[in-house]
């Protein structure tokens, strides 16, 4: 009889089910003068006893501003120390942590606050080239200056915003530095009200892509990151002490989970090398604080290799033993050479989405070379996997491509506010149907083979192609625009556009990209333009973006690069 591309994750431990605060406590506990977070930029470390006390403060405080448990409290800041006690204050208090990407600008920003209708914001003061603060003075001057408000306001949910930086701040802003201090009351039952959160609460939000509408808020409970954080760090045999550099940004799960908890869970400690992504800064916190294990998504690594060929200055990689490339199809020659240059011979890779918590394959430092860069490894423990034909439902053969579906303690609550959505992604057995295209070989191991959903992944940042089409479709003088990956050798894939433009009119590319100022995350912004009369279509009318994709890489001289 013909084996079936079905399995399910072998597993020699049990789940969890503390609450995300019971296990900083419980790491309190056990590993108090354990270093629990080096934030390299700030010149700022924490314990894990002095991570449990701060955050303490800061739920109390937060309760005190007027948050209360099951509201949204959303942070809106590139990768810092205030990051992770807001992480845990907020878990402490059973208030839900909506993560919102640094890159976000006004309209991104309001559409995430108005969709789960946050009560509360942490921002940063500014970062780069953003000022936030400024933007929030714009988008709700009655939250920062003693001015009346309209009858109608931006963002109407939002009561308080609290921001980290120096200050001094405007009349109606809070400083992050204020909820450092001790409560004026402190809470006389904090261990009932640990006790009282449940694992399945929800606790995190964060807006995962799609390929049709906006951005959804994938709802995950304390139950979902915690055991997927554990497990993560099982893989690749994290133990007490072990340093992890996380240039990955904490917004994404690749940072908040598979960093921030795995280390929890272990008694590890995560380290922060800057804001924002700096090769020089990422090398340079590795020699300093002899981290064991490095994250990052492949672009990542490919600017790490570059930065080892080209600067003069030698880092000391000798620590490194482990870490995680994922985020996007991780490019075999690339994997390849971390193994040989950066001493990483026990890196893994990951697959996962948003919506699984994240991870539900994983390769093992035990694998053979070849396993670890040809494949996404195998299935996590208490999780299921299957391979079914897209069209009938049916579980395949094994050897044979079709989409991945999981199912198991990491499939997300759902979807915020929107059933119809879940419904779609969840069936009625809880299998999460994943919209990529896989294979299942006999001995468990998994490989994409490609995506059934339009999506395109670029430096691991997952882009939905309608919401910018339909942000362009605002321009005057754009008639219809059609938005894709194409290839890319660094990225993994960049944005393309085809426009169609009114007719009488003259539109250029820098008409299109001023359009984009301030106005959209610049990841998000096409790398490459091609005006056109229409676009390919199928007998009945359906555009055909994948003629568009080969077209245009054809004409670019861009090939598709060999991954797992």
């Amino acid at each position: 009889m013909e084996k079936l591309s079905y399995v399910s994750g072998v597993a020699t431990q049990a789940l969890s089910d503390q609450t995300i605060f019971a296990a900083l406590e419980a790491a309190a506990d056990k590993w108090p003068n354990q270093l629990a977070v080096i934030s390299c930029a700030q010149d700022r470390q924490l314990t894990y006893r002095e991570l449990y006390d701060v955050a303490l403060n800061v739920a109390q405080n937060l309760e005190a501003l007027g948050l209360e448990r099951g509201e949204r409290i959303g942070i809106w800041s590139p990768n810092n120390i205030e990051w992770l006690i807001a992480q845990y204050a907020t878990a402490c208090l059973g208030a839900i942590l909506v993560n919102i990407n640094p890159a976000y600008r006004r309209h991104e920003l309001r559409f995430a606050i108005d969709k789960v209708e946050c009560a509360f914001l942490i921002l940063a003061e500014r970062h780069l080239t953003s000022d936030y603060l400024a933007m929030m003075q714009e988008l709700t001057p009655h939250l920062v200056d003693n001015v009346i408000p309209q009858k109608t306001v931006n963002c109407p949910s939002l009561r308080q915003l609290i921001v980290i930086g120096d200050g001094p701040f405007p009349p109606r802003v809070t400083g992050f530095s204020e909820l450092l201090t001790s409560p004026s009351q402190p809470w006389t039952d904090t261990a009932t009200r640990i006790a009282s959160l449940q694992p399945e609460d929800p606790i995190n939000i964060q807006f995962t892509s799609g390929t049709t509408g906006t951005p959804k808020g994938a709802t995950l409970s304390h139950h979902n990151i915690l055991n997927n954080g554990f497990f993560v760090g099982e893989k690749i045999a994290l133990k007490t002490g072990d340093k992890i550099c996380v240039p990955v940004p904490l917004y994404h799960c690749f940072g908040m989970v598979m960093a921030n908890l795995a280390a929890v869970m272990h008694g590890a400690c995560v380290v922060y090398p800057a804001p924002a992504l700096n090769a020089c800064a990422t090398l340079e916190a590795i020699s300093t604080h002899k981290c064991s294990a490095l994250y990052g998504v492949p672009t990542m690594f490919v600017s790490f290799l570059q930065t080892l060929e080209n600067d003069a200055r030698k880092y000391d990689l000798s620590s490194l033993r482990t870490g995680i490339m994922a985020g996007s199809p991780c490019p075999i020659n690339v994997m390849k050479q971390v193994i040989d240059k950066m001493n990483m011979d026990e890196i893994t890779i990951c697959y996962g989405m948003t919506e699984t918590s994240p991870v539900s394959f994983q390769s093992s430092i035990s694998d053979t070379l070849d396993r670890r860069v040809s494949t996404i490894g195998q299935v996590h423990p208490h999780v299921e996997v299957k391979i079914i034909d897209p069209d009938s439902g049916r579980t395949v053969p094994i050897g044979t491509q079709g989409e991945l579906c999981t199912r198991g303690y990491s499939v997300m609550i759902g979807y915020w506010n929107d059933g119809d959505k879940t419904a779609e992604v969840i069936d009625r057995k809880g299998w999460m149907h994943t919209g990529d295209l896989a294979v299942l070989d006999t001995n468990g191991f998994g490989k994409i083979t490609g995506r059934a959903k339009d999506m395109i992944i670029r430096g691991g940042e997952n882009i939905y192609p309608l919401e910018i089409e339909e942000f362009f479709r605002e321009h005057p003088k754009v008639a219809d625009i059609c938005v894709f990956g194409l290839p890319d050798k660094k990225y993994g894939e960049i944005v393309a556009a085809w426009v169609v433009p009114k007719s009488g009119t003259q539109l250029s590319e820098q008409d299109l990209r001023e359009f984009c100022d301030n106005r959209i995350a610049r990841y998000k912004i096409p790398a490459k333009f091609k005006f056109v009369d229409g676009f390919p279509m199928t007998v009945t009318g359906k555009v055909q973006k994948f003629v568009m994709r080969e077209q245009m890489s054809d004409e670019l001289g861009l090939a598709e690069i060999e991954t797992a």
